[in-house]
């Protein structure tokens, strides 16, 4: 009789792993927001899990890291866990690896989130797992002028963290403390409850995460965090139904990509996509 396909072997990425990981990020364009420093991977590391599929033996991978088929990772936010990545090179898709890093990464109790993209194998992998798909995520991308620019003050991440721990599901101080220590990065607050950080990269910023107790105060902390950094250009993750939809492709904003917000049904009852606006690699 014969045996059957040998199950996929993952484990934690190890020191030695994360070459061969950013090899596969750099690979599906993973690490653009990400000019220097530590990046999200680390941050997966250290506030939640990286898991890496070997592609080769266990224990030669576990010694060099010189290869892998594949890896995924996740951050927590209190009990919530935000699935960031699984990416499996092309050549070992079909195979059980993504499969195998989902089963782990997604196992045991909580609620869960995660961006999906428009590849059909993953959503219903996603799906399997418990997970629906709520709204489009879009990143939009375009000019700061002539934006409104709302009163917004530097903000140390401790005194926003209550506020983000509302608007995204669950606390993450930690991973808010490293954000806001890599360069160029900067929290925002406004005088009504509203946050956002911003990361200047070149000309341009990156906004995420924000959020407020209202779709209000969610949209002038990111717009007035925006101002703050001085940038010719903006970008952001957006869910469809937030108000900053409209006014920015109104704006001459465009729409560089899409992907899927998918949850559980825990996570449904925690968040808000109408005053929430996502990290798109922190969550």
């Amino acid at each position: 009789m014969s045996a059957g396909p040998r199950p996929t072997a993952v484990r934690a990425a190890t020191d030695a792993d994360m070459p061969a990981v950013r090899r596969i990020a750099r690979r599906f364009g993973l690490l653009s927001g990400w000019p220097q420093g530590a990046d999200f991977l680390d941050a997966e590391r250290a506030f939640g899990t990286l898991l890496i599929a070997p592609g080769g033996s266990a224990a030669s991978d576990a010694a060099s890291g010189e290869d892998a088929a594949g890896f995924g990772g996740t951050l927590r936010r209190a009990d919530l866990t935000h699935l960031g990545d699984l990416f499996v090179l092309p050549d070992r898709q079909s195979g059980g690896v993504g499969r195998a890093l989902l089963a782990e990464l997604l196992a045991g109790d909580g609620p869960k989130v995660t961006f999906a993209s428009s590849d059909p194998r993953a959503l219903a992998l996603y799906v399997r797992h418990g997970l629906r798909p709520w709204t489009p995520l879009l990143y939009l991308t375009g000019p700061a002028a002539p934006l409104p620019a709302p009163t917004v003050r530097a903000a140390r991440p401790e005194e926003i963290a209550d506020a983000d721990a509302r608007a995204s599901g669950g606390a993450r101080p930690g991973t808010l403390a490293w954000y806001a220590a890599q360069p160029d990065v900067t929290p925002h607050a406004t005088g009504a409850g509203g946050y956002a950080f911003a990361r200047r990269l070149g000309d341009g910023a990156l906004i995420g995460p924000a959020g407020g107790a209202t779709p209000g105060e969610c949209a002038d902390a990111v717009l007035g965090a925006l101002a703050a950094t001085g940038a010719r250009t903006g970008r952001i993750a957006v869910p469809g139904p937030h108000p900053l939809v409209p006014l920015l492709l109104g704006a001459g904003w465009r729409i560089a990509d899409q992907d899927t917000f998918m949850a559980d049904e825990a996570a449904l009852a925690r968040l808000r996509p109408d005053r929430y606006v996502p990290h798109p690699d922190l969550g």
